[in-house]
């Protein structure tokens, strides 16, 4: 054989093209002279009892019923790359591994008298004398680095472990979670447990600290052609110091961007005078993430026009969150919050009709100026419990413990006739992390600004700085250009 011949099984994408060498000579010299691994056994993680309660939960629904939970599989991107791997929320529920969870773990939950025991099967690191070792960029130790031992896993989880090769065959067919069981997670996870909360607490902190990051920067950007991306990276830099990265793709919509809900582009310029909506969220390693929206004026003061959106909005979402207690239904916020809209765009002559009349479930006039709901479930998933039944989800009973956002907005297209001219192209929406408590409810992301007074007093050192250094910067150039004549 040949020495630059690949191995049988380099990954696809690599073997037109590798220069592995697969010699006898290679595969034992490179097996060989390592140094002992260190094999230290953490003790169990923070999390690892809770997520033992969570299966010990599930367990009791389903107590005859084999239970197979996946992580799932890398995802390619394209050719021979690779997308970050993520477990499925599920999985990281289930057994507390978060961002150092292995692709193509399963967790078996097999049925016994006294409830279920819990198996999870990952692939644990090949030995030196294996070419995965240094041929598979896949996976291989030399490429990706090295995976942890079942023994270390078990520890740090407080789990059974078992190579994936031992895994059944019927339960390596396994790729989507059961309808039931899906559905049955989702509900169990709309009441957040105490480690669950604090992780939440952290996030928002995390996503706090970006967007101050932001506010920083945002007078150096205004003007700049791709604004949008240097919003996006400032907030993204955080994420990734303090956390996975962000929990979900970063909107920077400045300007008329502001009025497509979803804009995650951040192409465009951030233009002074103009509104920047930037809805953003900091992922924790354990997959919970924050979910938190602030619209700036770029120049660090709001127009007349834009203060009067801003302050409604805010009048909407504070109306909201005075309701918010244990017993209310999780759609009476929506619905509190949407009262303020009709009340202030039919204030403002934008409706044809009255507030209460566009309030019927027939009009729903106002509803053209925000289509979106107000609220949704925040936790290991930015739109957490997706799967859970309407009854316990939108006509549920709100309950302690639970997690959810309050974000109503207004959106003025720039091209709709039915608002006047000063209004188009303006969106405002404003997103804070609510928690559910015994007697009310607590704004977890309440430190960052939210009136537009202290929005603008918040910039104003930053605007301050800005003008200051261009001002330096001009009168360095007048200088400079003095001395050359």
């Amino acid at each position: 054989m040949n020495e630059n011949d690949v191995t049988e099984d380099a990954p696809l994408g690599t073997a037109n093209r590798s220069t592995t060498p697969a010699s006898t000579t290679f595969q034992t010299y490179i097996a060989s002279e390592w140094a002992d691994r260190d094999e230290v056994i953490p003790e169990p993680r923070e999390q690892a009892p809770y997520a033992a309660a969570r299966r010990a939960q599930l367990s009791a629904l389903y107590p005859d019923r084999r239970i197979v939970i996946p992580a799932g599989a890398m995802k390619r991107r394209s050719n021979d790359t690779f997308y970050p791997f993520r477990a499925h929320s599920d999985f990281s529920y289930l057994t507390g591994w978060g961002s150092d969870s292995e692709p193509d773990a399963v967790l078996v939950m097999e049925p016994t008298p006294s409830g279920h025991g819990a198996t999870l099967y990952f692939r644990e690191r090949a030995g030196r004398d294996s070419d995965e070792f240094y041929a598979n960029s896949d996976i291989g130790e030399f490429w990706v680095g090295p995976r942890p031992s079942l023994a270390q896993v078990a520890g740090d989880l407080a789990l059974a472990t078992r190579h994936l090769n031992d895994l059944p065959d019927a339960d390596a067919q396994v790729t989507e979670i059961p309808e039931d069981i899906a559905r049955d997670l989702s509900e169990m996870r709309l009441v957040k447990d105490a480690w669950e909360i604090n992780e939440m607490r952290e996030a928002v902190a995390s996503s706090i600290r970006g967007f101050a990051d932001i506010a920083r920067v945002l007078p150096a950007i205004a003007g700049n052609q791709r604004g949008e991306r240097l919003v996006e990276g400032a907030f993204a830099s955080r994420a990734r110091l303090e956390g996975n990265g962000v929990g979900y793709s970063t909107i920077a919509a400045s300007g008329a961007h502001a009025c497509i809900l979803h804009w995650v582009n951040n192409d465009g310029v951030v233009a002074d005078g103009d509104l920047i909506l930037i809805d953003a969220g900091v992922e924790r390693e354990s997959y919970y993430t924050a979910d938190v929206t602030r619209t700036l004026p770029v120049s660090g003061t709001f127009t007349a026009v834009q203060r009067k959106v801003y302050e409604a909005v805010r009048e909407a979402a504070d109306a909201a969150f005075a309701m918010v207690k244990p017993g209310i239904t999780f759609r009476d916020v929506h619905n509190t919050a949407m009262g303020v809209i009709a009340e202030k765009t039919a204030e403002w002559g934008l409706l044809p009709v009255t507030a209460e009349d566009a309030l019927l479930p027939d009009n729903q006039h106002h509803r053209r100026y925000m289509v979106h709901g107000t609220s949704h479930h925040l936790g290991i998933d930015v739109h957490d419990c997706a799967e859970a039944r309407r009854e316990m989800y939108m006509d549920g009973i709100v309950k302690e413990g639970m997690i959810f956002t309050i974000e109503p907005g207004l959106y003025f297209q720039p091209d709709d006739l039915t608002v006047p001219e000063e209004y188009r192209g303006i969106g405002v929406r404003i997103e804070d992390d609510i928690l559910v408590t015994a007697t009310g409810a607590e704004n977890l992301t309440i430190n960052l600004p939210r009136t537009a007074d202290d929005v603008e007093a918040w910039l104003a050192p930053h605007a301050a700085a800005a003008t200051a250094q261009k001002a330096a910067q001009i009168k360095a150039e007048a200088l400079a250009k003095k001395k050359r004549k």
